[in-house]
């Protein structure tokens, strides 16, 4: 008998996902775990299920995937990461590598090469997507990262990121406090600090600026 695997499905389009359950759940070795549509759910969620792989989107609500994957290895460090995204740019891949992604794969990719991508990364294995560019990962793995240039963008931590997000997404403060468990205070002082140091004085900028660096596909 084949060892059943669990998986998490990190989503935030219904049908992809729709479309991700239906293509697993023909695998007699795969258990669906769950589902999430926003990153703060999954993070929750993941904690109370503890699947074997999370297959999970990097543009997502809420939380990005970066973040969720930073949260899920710090607590579950042997729950497989595989980044399943539309981003391409030495930025993503890097960036997900760098947070303990174990795998990473176009969204366009065909299904035999998802399921090869998902067994790879089950196994133990580094899975990365034939169209992410040799020299990218060259500089990754080599531990080198020439092409990862230092920019004002360097500077914003984690959580400044998260709040940038947020914000961008249409968030208040006051929601902002509440979905990071951090007091309105705290998430003024993020807000001063991602205006400072990007040079950007207003939450219109600091969205367009949002949208620019991936961290939402559209305005919410």
């Amino acid at each position: 008998m084949k060892q059943r695997h669990t998986i998490f499905i990190v989503e935030d389009h219904q049908l992809f996902r729709e479309g991700l359950k239906s293509m697993l759940s023909r695998r007699d070795d795969i258990e669906i775990a769950g589902e999430a549509e926003d990153g703060l759910a999954a993070v929750r969620q993941i904690r109370k299920t503890k699947p074997d792989l999370v297959l999970l989107d990097l543009s997502m609500p809420k939380m990005g995937g970066i973040s969720v994957m930073k949260e899920v290895k710090r607590e579950l460090p042997d729950t497989r990461i595989l980044a399943l995204t539309i981003h391409e740019s030495d930025q993503f891949v890097l960036e997900a590598f760098e947070a303990g992604a174990d795998g990473y794969c176009i969204k366009d990719a065909s299904r035999q090469e998802l399921m090869m991508a998902i067994d790879t990364v089950l196994k133990g294995k580094i899975y990365i997507s034939p169209d992410i560019s040799s020299q990218v990962m060259e500089g990754y793995l080599t531990g080198r990262k020439e092409l990862k240039k230092t920019s004002s963008w360097d500077s914003v931590t984690q959580r400044e990121r998260e709040v940038l997000k947020l914000l961008a997404e249409g968030y208040t403060n006051k929601e902002i406090a509440d979905f990071l468990h951090i007091s309105d205070k705290t998430v003024e002082k993020h807000r001063s600090n991602l205006m400072g140091k990007l040079d950007l004085h207003n939450v219109a900028k600091l969205t367009s600026y949002a949208i620019d660096k991936g961290l939402l596909e559209h305005k919410k």
